[in-house]
């Protein structure tokens, strides 16, 4: 009978080191998910917000070149102005008060389109659609800075869930095998 004793109690050495490996196995490869979860969900979190802020900056550029191009429009129109005025003086004396005149509605020309492109930067319609720009970009920086901050909260709670099943997976096996 000892010897069975022996046997019995070797058995359940042996089971008891069993279970042991296991919830320690489990709690490792618990620990290392919940490590993982967490590091994705920072990454995924971090390349929202790069690509938002990528977004920005290329509509900033966008609507830095667009205004660059209608400035340099207007001096375009200016230097063709200046040139057609240049070129009347040259025949004012052959032409008189006519040439003059021409010479005066050119620039007044140039003077209404650098006027009007101006007009046309500052107008409502463009302060408007400037605004919306604006505001949808905050809305998406907004939305974008809530998911990040979601998805890290929800890999917190994930590892908050997993020590707590790791917790009780391990009191139950002590319950089951006698260890305290």
């Amino acid at each position: 009978m000892s010897e069975e004793n022996n046997n019995l109690e070797d058995h359940a050495k042996d089971a008891n080191e069993n279970v042991e490996n296991t919830v320690n196995e489990a709690e490792e490869n618990a620990e290392e998910i919940a490590n993982e979860t967490t590091g994705d969900a920072e990454e995924a979190g971090k390349s929202a917000k790069d690509a938002f802020n990528e977004a920005a900056d290329k509509a900033t550029e966008m609507a830095g070149e667009a205004k660059e191009a209608f400035k340099e429009a207007a001096n375009k129109a200016g230097e063709y102005a200046k040139v057609a005025e240049e070129k009347i003086s040259e025949f004012a004396g052959e032409a008189g008060e006519k040439l003059a005149d021409l010479a005066d509605d050119a620039k007044d020309a140039y003077n209404d389109t650098k006027e009007k492109v101006k007009e046309v930067l500052a107008s409502e319609e463009a302060q408007k659609i400037k605004a919306k720009a604006n505001e949808f970009a905050e809305e998406t920086k907004e939305a974008l800075s809530e998911a990040a901050e979601k998805a890290v909260d929800l890999a917190e709670e994930a590892a908050e869930e997993l020590k707590e099943v790791k917790g009780k997976a391990r009191g139950f096996f002590q319950r089951l095998f006698g260890k305290k």
